[in-house]
């Protein structure tokens, strides 16, 4: 993998490697309302952006770096 390269000048806006713990809460919290309404009778909500908000992650999200160096670059 050394001559392995990004494509595109995608980075995330902090340091955070991943938002993957953050996601899982999400989706569990998602998933736990979406059963309760169930069992109420009542209309379950579509998206997961009507329960939780996405932006209180560890990653804040992504932005196009457009003079990214060489290093940054490297995968």
């Amino acid at each position: 993998m050394s001559r392995s390269v990004r494509k595109t000048k995608i980075f995330g806006i902090t340091n955070a490697k991943t938002e993957k713990q953050d996601k899982r809460r999400w989706n569990r919290t998602f998933r736990k309302v979406c059963r309760k309404l169930i069992r109420l009778e009542k209309e379950a909500p579509v998206k997961i952006h009507s329960i939780t908000n996405v932006w209180d992650g560890a990653k804040d999200g992504k932005r196009y770096f457009k003079d990214a160096p060489i290093k940054d670059m490297r995968k």
